[in-house]
């Protein structure tokens, strides 16, 4: 098969030999609901995903409902999730993010981005994680390996990541958008690694205008 010329062959084709690679690619945040979801991924900034399973376990056994996080004691909160690094910011957005849950949703996670992104901690990363992961919604959430990969594919020339997100949108499918994101975090987690890449394991190297540099 010929190299694809254009950024959009370039997604598509990723998309294709990712999925071979990573078949049940999945969300590694440990959740059994969107308000799990949304907590965790919260909690996951700055932070590895190991880190924040080995918190939430504790947290959601203290705090299983949006009701009962919006009423807790911030100082306990602030000491569950002390590990995860910026423990007082994560514990006011989390406790936020459930009073405001309770207050105008419902205490129910809402599928719209704009009423997503209006929680505390929420940006439309966190936003399309829960939208694809527990929602069943599109959503492309771009980390810094979504952003990093694409941009070496060169499927995309941006920086920010909205507007990498905006970008890469058109190019797949509104109903895999999800599964595409998941896929290149596993690829830069495991083969496509910042600082030591493995090119030569690569499934993308053959067409990759970075492989080997």
């Amino acid at each position: 098969m010929g190299k694809p010329r254009t950024p959009k062959g370039r997604a598509r084709r990723t998309h294709e030999l990712l999925a071979q690679e990573y078949p049940e690619a999945v969300c590694e945040l440990d959740h059994d609901s969107a308000f799990q979801l949304l907590v965790a991924t919260i909690l996951s900034a700055q932070c590895t995903d190991k880190r924040v399973n080995m918190v939430t376990p504790a947290l959601f056994a203290a705090y299983p409902t949006p009701e009962d996080l919006a009423g807790a004691p911030l100082p306990h909160v602030e000491e569950l999730v002390r590990s995860t690094g910026f423990f007082a910011t994560k514990a006011r957005n989390i406790v936020g993010m459930a009073q405001q849950l309770v207050d105008r949703f419902d205490g129910e996670v809402p599928g719209k981005m704009a009423e997503l992104v209006s929680l505390p901690g929420v940006g439309r990363k966190t936003a399309n994680v829960v939208r694809s992961v527990a929602l069943d919604l599109p959503g492309l959430p771009v980390d810094t390996h979504v952003a990093r990969i694409t941009g070496l594919l060169g499927i995309t020339g941006q920086k920010d990541p909205v507007k990498i997100e905006h970008e890469l949108n058109p190019m797949v499918p509104a109903t895999e958008r999800g599964e595409f994101s998941l896929r290149l975090i596993l690829h830069g987690r495991r083969v496509c690694i910042a600082r030591r890449p493995r090119c030569e394991e690569c499934v993308l190297a053959s067409f990759c205008p970075s492989a080997g540099s």
